[in-house]
């Protein structure tokens, strides 16, 4: 038999096949075996509470989570010689079955959990051979401080996503880290898309006198505002636009007049000698005539 020179291939095809299989599962993962195939993971979700000002002018948040990360020492093998048994409490499934209760004949319910032998790892390893840095867990925690950025007009429910940075696991695609936004209430301030609806108390001498106010806005700056109407509209001082930060939507001003409950005569005269003369209202009486017509009703 002649070689090809190299010292993995030898005149048995057989065994050449066999070189070729081992280095094909060396870099796919692992061939034929189903505890090899990387399975996707579960995705982390967190909700992030954010003011107002926090999405009308951004912020970075940094934030520090617990996870589960590979152990380096043992790789996620549980033991120092990487050697493992089949978990005899569930045959390798990492499930038990138990009967809760039966229900008549031939007939029983039944609960499927985690095996409580190997936690559901369908693996058990003696005690021994264990790895003393994770104890058999395949896995460590891990504190890891991330900066979630909240840009410019970010909105109640919006997502920000950190791939791959959830809780490892052997075998496993790491899933990631998702946050939430979630918009605290404002008092006054209220947002609708890009637009921002402001409500302004003022008396009733205010509204007919004339009034101005400082409104406060969400970056800090002071506004002054006068009052003219029910509403006012103010171009560039809404909310944020998402993605394009130089960019705002209109600002409402809504103005609501408190009344008194009642006047007494010498108000409501003062008020009548300087107010606008009360519109008069002709009462207009119209009388419609129904013609009468006499018949006679014969009675068998």
């Amino acid at each position: 038999m002649h070689g090809c020179g190299s010292c993995e291939c030898s005149g048995d095809p057989g065994i050449n096949d066999a070189i070729v299989n081992s280095k094909v599962e060396a870099v796919c993962g692992g061939g034929s075996s189903r505890g090899r195939r990387q399975r996707p993971g579960e995705d982390v979700v967190h909700p992030l509470k954010v003011s107002l000002e926090d999405l009308f002018t951004g912020t970075t948040k940094k934030l520090s989570l617990s996870r589960n990360v590979i152990c380096l020492k043992c790789t996620g093998k549980v033991s120092k010689s990487g050697v493992s048994m089949k978990c005899s409490g569930c045959q390798g499934t990492g499930m038990k079955v138990s009967i809760i209760r039966h229900l008549g004949p031939s007939m029983r319910q039944q609960m499927q959990h985690p095996c409580n032998e190997c936690k559901g790892t369908g693996e058990t390893i003696n005690d021994k051979y264990r790895c003393p840095q994770c104890k058999g867990e395949k896995v460590v925690q891990e504190k890891k401080v991330l900066e979630v950025v909240v840009e410019k007009g970010m909105q109640h429910g919006q997502k920000i996503t950190f791939p791959g940075e959830a809780d490892e696991a052997p075998d496993t695609v790491t899933g990631d880290i998702v946050f939430v936004l979630e918009q605290k209430d404002r008092p006054k301030f209220k947002r609708k898309g890009e637009y921002l609806f402001y409500e302004h108390t003022l008396s009733l001498t205010k509204a007919l006198c004339g009034f101005r106010f400082v409104l406060t806005h969400l970056d800090g700056r002071q506004l002054l505002i006068k009052y003219s109407n029910q509403f006012k509209a103010i171009d560039d001082e809404g909310m944020s636009i998402y993605q394009r930060p130089f960019m705002k939507g209109k600002m409402y001003i809504y103005f609501t007049v408190e009344f008194a409950d009642s006047f007494n005569p010498d108000q409501v005269k003062a008020l009548e000698a300087i107010l606008p003369p009360k519109p008069s209202m002709a009462l207009t009486v119209v009388f419609s005539f129904v013609p009468w017509v006499e018949f006679e009703v014969e009675f068998c």
